[in-house]
């Protein structure tokens, strides 16, 4: 029998894996998927779900509903992706990510399978979520989409509400260039008769939402349109917030340990989707089980790399926002956080919008420029060239490791060390 290490490599090197090579192993419909769970008697029916889309936001927002339902005592699965450091962190029950065992025993058995379907690497693991969550017989899982929602692997269940945060441009070679397309994409998750709730109102996707859930005979509901937050305030790692409907209080001094300043945006929308699950199906969520799960959930659930602070004096922070609208909200939180210097470990990925990044980056700053250790990492000379014509100035290194080495010897004591761009990047640095 191979070993986890054996079982890991075999995985990444037998299957087309996006993280690695991008777009060519973006799988264009759900064929693999569906005879891959049916060959193991369709685990993702054995138990009931939440599925989490958008384009930002949507690893916070399951992350903090999985934490609320574990509060609730529910026994909640949790699916994501990608993973910073162990690819266990992708499958998770109550926090606790799946042994080490079970990944070997399950590629073990599903080998003769895997070489024959020859499905992608995210297939695989979608499948191992499920029949994970079937046999530990959890009793909620919540499950984020990989990419867009469509065509998603994980696109293969009937959860019991349809969550979807967010739309901004991000995978537009897969995906579509407009906000309207990508929209579409991220809609195809709404199911027949199963609500819907989506994050934040924008022009170009409210309309997409509203005709696919009327086809679809779901009920939707936009968070931003029933609650408000109010008193947002970060002090000593939590964030504090009061929201609001219709005038009326709501919740008072929620409290949260995810303190980036986007935070609110998604706590809403985990929010309303807990009003929904009470009033439309059998999941009964208290307030107190909200208050609970929303201040711990990194203790709950293991969540890292989201405005996550790495060391004091010179405060070093990571964020893993990667596209322009996640990379604003970091600039956003860079101002609002005290600091005399700032210095950026910098690296992207080829297939994102460089330059509208690069284009909101704060100028006033020291770069450290670096290429995230994967073959969809961009060049780092080639980054350096980009980030010169929008006024960014800095070095390039030859690891992230180096980068944040050098930008840590240079930083002063209130000096602010910011270290992003990639997920990959963030992996690397933690």
């Amino acid at each position: 029998m191979m070993n986890y290490q054996q079982t890991l490599d075999f995985l990444y090197s037998k299957l087309p894996m996006f993280t690695r090579i991008g777009a060519s192993a973006f799988k264009k419909d759900l064929t693999n998927t569906i005879a891959l769970c049916e060959a193991i008697d369709n685990p993702q029916t054995k138990f009931k779900t939440i599925h989490v889309a958008g384009t930002n936001g949507k690893g916070s927002t399951s992350h903090m509903l999985a934490s609320v339902l574990q509060a609730q005592g529910y026994k909640t699965g949790l699916y994501t992706s990608p993973h910073l450091k162990d690819f266990r962190e992708r499958i998770r029950i109550n926090g606790k990510m799946m042994s080490k065992t079970e990944v070997c025993s399950f590629v073990q058995q599903q080998k003769q399978l895997i070489e024959q379907i020859e499905p992608s690497f995210f297939e695989v693991t979608v499948a191992m979520a499920f029949d994970h969550f079937a046999r530990h017989e959890v009793d909620v899982a919540v499950i984020e989409v990989g990419l867009g929602g469509r065509l998603d692997s994980t696109n293969i269940i009937t959860p019991e509400i349809s969550v979807i945060t967010n739309i901004s441009i991000d995978h537009t070679n897969m995906l579509g260039n407009t906000l309207t397309e990508i929209a579409g994409e991220k809609a195809g998750i709404i199911k027949k008769n199963i609500p819907a709730v989506i994050g934040e109102t924008q022009s170009e996707s409210r309309l997409v939402f509203i005709n696919k859930a009327k086809e679809m005979n779901a009920s939707i509901v936009f968070a931003d349109q029933q609650l408000n937050a109010k008193d947002i305030n970060i002090k000593n790692g939590k964030l504090s917030l009061s929201v609001y409907q219709n005038n009326n209080l709501k919740y008072n001094k929620l409290q949260s340990d995810l303190t980036g300043i986007y935070q609110p945006k998604n706590i809403l929308t985990v929010l309303e989707a807990l009003e929904v699950l009470n009033q439309k199906t059998q999941l009964k969520i208290s307030i107190e089980s909200i208050f609970k799960g929303l201040k711990q959930v990194k203790k709950r659930t293991g969540l890292q790399g989201r405005w996550q602070t790495l060391g004091k004096n010179p405060l070093v922070i990571c964020d893993t926002g990667h596209n322009e609208a996640g990379i604003a909200e970091v600039v956003k939180n860079i101002s609002l956080t005290p600091h005399k210097n700032l210095h950026m470990v910098f690296g992207m990925v080829k297939d994102k919008d460089i330059s509208k990044v690069l284009s909101i980056l704060p100028k006033k700053a020291t770069y450290y420029f670096c290429k995230p250790d994967l073959e969809r990492g961009l060049a780092v000379n080639e980054l350096q060239q980009q980030a010169i014509s929008f006024g960014l100035q800095g070095n390039t290194f030859n690891s992230v490791a180096e980068a944040k080495a050098e930008a840590l010897s240079k930083a002063m004591k209130e000096d602010l060390v910011f270290i992003g761009g990639s997920t990959f990047v963030v992996a690397e640095s933690i």
